[in-house]
């Protein structure tokens, strides 16, 4: 017990002594993603959009289905989400990996590459939420107090989302195999969550999986959040948001204990 306390007040002061790191690899990852790039940031919310019209022509004329809220803000909504999870996935993946000169020859906490991956998700699904606002206006989606609730959310998805970077891209340094499954993975997990449906239009064994699933409640959270929405499955959230940190310092610690042999593997 003594030894893991000191491991994680280790990893938190390191954090604190290469905060400054940290934003320079964030600008960095920033400026490589969308160098020599016509759109720029655009891409944030072209891509989101052309999914949200695609899905919305499915989902509203093909085959219809009810929200608790008109479906094209329903879907920018859950895509918006769930693409910050997506992107901030994919690139941690290939964090360590794709960065083999400064994990061998530099001394710093390795898990900066993941963070800032993340952190330049953000950024994108930050510009992503821009049409959000006019979307809204435009059904006349007023905020109400449940506004408030949006930090809470964000907070339990990043750390949610952190937990699994970790892990990811500690695994695909031993395997590199990992970065290839990562897309089959977000794939097949996006149609599990409830990005683009209601998880009440499932059943049986399918509708199982999509409550088990924590980014589930995490996304009907933003929609609470935003739209006034009751959450559907408050206590899914309370566990996500449990949960979340406990995965989070388990795979930190990990990630921490395994950084000895990173160099070798590379």
């Amino acid at each position: 017990m003594t030894r893991l306390w000191h491991d994680i007040r280790e990893m938190f002061r390191e954090q604190a002594d290469y905060r400054e790191l940290f934003y320079r690899l964030a600008a960095r990852d920033i400026t490589i993603r969308y160098k020599q790039t016509v759109m720029g940031f655009g891409w944030a919310v072209f891509m989101p959009l052309i999914n949200t019209i695609v899905f919305s022509v499915i989902f509203t004329r093909v085959a219809p289905i009810e929200t608790p809220v008109p479906y094209p803000l329903y879907a920018y909504c859950g895509l918006t989400a769930w693409n910050l999870f997506a992107s901030s996935l994919r690139f941690s993946v290939n964090s360590l990996t794709g960065n083999p000169h400064l994990v061998t020859k530099v001394f710093f906490p390795r898990e900066l590459f993941t963070f800032s991956s993340i952190a330049v998700s953000v950024v994108d699904a930050a510009v992503a939420t821009i049409p959000m606002v006019g979307l809204m206006v435009y059904y006349g989606a007023a905020p109400t107090a449940s506004l408030l609730l949006l930090p809470l959310v964000l907070a339990v998805q990043l750390t949610f989302t952190a937990a699994v970077g970790l892990f990811l891209a500690m695994a695909n340094l031993f395997y590199r195999d990992v970065k290839y499954l990562v897309e089959l993975v977000v794939t097949v997990w996006m149609f599990l969550s409830s990005v683009l449906y209601p998880v009440e239009l499932m059943g049986g064994t399918l509708a199982a999986v999509m409550r088990f699933n924590p980014m589930t409640p995490i996304i009907d959270g933003y929609r609470t959040a935003l739209f006034g929405v009751p959450m559907r499955d408050p206590t899914g959230f309370v566990v996500a948001a449990v949960v979340s940190p406990v995965l989070l310092v388990w795979a930190w610690l990990a990630f921490h204990r395994a950084e000895f042999s990173f160099a070798e593997n590379i």
